[in-house]
């Protein structure tokens, strides 16, 4: 059996974090699914997902870290054709990556003790997000 379902969140841009791992073990549960996996993907350029130790030193280096990657204030070309400002955005999502595929069992998530699923929003404005979530199972 396959279950689609939206996510929607309000986020802050600028690599705004957001632990996702309780609205997507509700969906699992609401799902009344056993075993199986949890697909989320973010419909667009600029978001990412991954999982962390959601906890505000791993956040800050995280960020950190993805400062010095891909620095918001640096000449893109993307910016050059597109007259705009979020070219480290796009460079961002890219190495986080669209998706995240998370088993389940006895309608569990199967994360680590410290382990969460986040959002990541690197967009240079807020925004309102939808993630699609697909849950696949027995």
């Amino acid at each position: 059996m396959v279950i689609t379902r939206e996510l929607d969140l309000a986020t802050q841009g600028f690599t705004d974090i957001q632990d996702i791992t309780t609205q997507i073990q509700l969906l699992i549960r609401e799902s009344e699914l056993q075993a199986g996996i949890v697909t989320i993907f973010c419909p667009g350029s600029t978001g990412g997902l991954t999982t962390i130790e959601y906890e505000n030193g791993a956040l800050r280096d995280f960020q950190e870290v993805l400062e010095n990657l891909a620095p918001l204030r640096r000449d893109y070309h993307h910016h050059l054709r597109w007259g705009d400002d979020n070219g480290s955005s796009h460079i961002r999502a890219a190495l986080v990556g669209p998706s995240l595929t998370v088993p389940f069992v006895g309608g569990r998530l199967t994360l680590g003790t410290w382990q969460q699923l986040i959002f990541l929003d690197f967009d240079t404005r807020p925004r309102s997000r939808k993630l699609v979530v697909q849950i696949m199972g027995e």
